[in-house]
Formats: C-alpha cells, structure tokens, sequence
C-alpha cells in the first residue's frame, strides 16, 4: 500500500525510550508509504551552564554528545535496513525544538514523529517540552509517541 501523504518522514530521536519507540513508529510509516526518514539528533548545547562553555570542556562535551549520536546512528540504521526504508542520519547544535522545525520546514518534510519524555508537571510549566513546542509550531501533522508503560 503505497501512500503520497507521508513521502519525507522526520524522526526526531534523543535516545530515551519514546525516542526509540518514536524510531520504530516512524519506520513503519515510512514503509507503508515508501518514504524517506530523516533521522534527526540534536545536541541541546542551549543549556549549558556558563563554566561549560570553557573550550576543554565544551570540547569534551562535543565528542561525549557526538559518540552518543552515533550510537543512535546504530539503532536507526538497523531499524531502516528492517524496514527497508533509505535514512539519512543528521546531527545538529542548538536548541532541539527550534532545530527540529527548521529542518523540517527547509526540508520540506511531511510527517514529524516525536518520542514523548515524561517531565512532570512543573517541569512541563516551567519549561515547555521539546515535543510540545514542536506540536504548537510544526506546519505538519506530528506523531508524538510514548514510550512503553511498565
């Protein structure tokens, strides 16, 4: 069943257990649809504290969050070759929702697909999550996936 709606998929992924269930829902769409994933992995460097922005440490922290990301790069791919769907991994700096939506809209993709980290809620008042920034701004439909409930 091939499907035109959802032909450029972007997962949004950050390592946490919705983000590895947001990996297998966004490969399974995008081998309903015979689409294209764009495996996003964004190095929130927005919050470091001031004294980590030393250049020893920020270099440090830059190969720690880098190996991370290649380690995503694994499951992704591995999830992909599953699914038998082309993936492009990317890794960006900044601040993740605003790097998820930039990328989405300059890559003019279709679908977002999201995990969902429970924060409490006054963390959730306090700071906004990733996800739900991305829900209030995103000029695409986005699937925000949780992850499993023990």
């Amino acid at each position: 069943m091939e499907s035109d709606l959802y032909k450029k998929i972007l997962i949004a992924t950050d390592g946490s257990e919705s983000g590895k269930q947001a990996i297998n829902a966004g490969m399974e769409i995008a081998r309903l649809s015979q689409g294209k994933v764009y495996a996003l992995y964004v190095i929130d460097t927005a919050g470091y504290p001031h004294e980590m922005r030393d250049p020893k440490w920020k270099t440090a922290m830059e190969e720690h969050f880098k190996t991370f990301g290649l380690e995503l790069t694994a499951i992704v791919e591995e999830a992909a070759e599953t699914a038998r769907v082309e993936v492009e991994f990317i890794i960006l700096e900044g601040r993740p929702a605003e790097k998820i939506l930039d990328f989405a809209e300059k890559h003019d993709v279709d679908m977002i697909v999201i995990g969902s980290v429970g924060k409490t809620d006054v963390e959730r008042f306090l700071l906004g999550s990733v996800s739900e920034k991305v829900v209030r701004h995103a000029k695409v439909p986005v699937l925000v996936v949780h992850g499993k409930r023990q």
